[in-house]
């Protein structure tokens, strides 16, 4: 089995949280780590960012819609890898919510980074409890050559490490 398959494999095989319920305040993200490049993909509930899970319903809703979408945007500023790994944001796709009907809302972001040093990825640092007070825990998941593993990151515990 070539490695992307064998990492794919593993990381399904982790105990699925995706059945979990939506909790306010909670997010996830599983972050996999194949050669040199380091894929996160992050699932936050709508509340957690910008206070309510519904359509806006004023300018200063709608502002705080465009302001969460522009800092989860900004891959470098959100995920920090182990400075000696020399990584680099290669590619980020946010999906915010489409507000269909009085499901709860979450905003499904991936990113990709490249990494010069991969051997000297030792964690990932996140700044996400400090954009989005109401985060409160982050439930993460990861495979990679260092096996795999899950972590909880909070706001004063915000580093992913292996």
């Amino acid at each position: 089995m070539k490695l992307p398959a064998l990492i794919a494999a593993l990381f399904f095989a982790l105990p699925a949280q995706a059945q979990k319920a939506h909790v306010h305040g909670e997010g996830k993200l599983d972050v996999a780590i194949d050669k040199d490049t380091v894929t996160l993909n992050l699932e936050l509930p709508l509340d957690a960012a910008v206070g309510f899970e519904r359509a806006p319903k004023n300018d200063k809703e709608k502002t705080a819609l465009t302001t969460a979408e522009k800092i989860l945007n900004d891959a470098a500023a959100l995920f920090v890898p182990s400075p000696a790994a020399n990584c680099a944001a290669q590619s980020v796709k946010v999906e915010m919510p489409q507000f269909s009907g009085n499901a709860h809302a979450d905003i499904d972001a991936s990113y990709v980074f490249r990494c010069a040093n991969p051997a000297a990825l030792k964690g990932i640092e996140t700044t996400l409890f400090k954009h989005f007070k109401r985060l409160y825990r982050l439930e993460v998941q990861r495979v990679g050559p260092a096996g795999q593993g899950a972590q909880r990151l909070t706001p004063k515990n915000p580093v992913l490490s292996w």
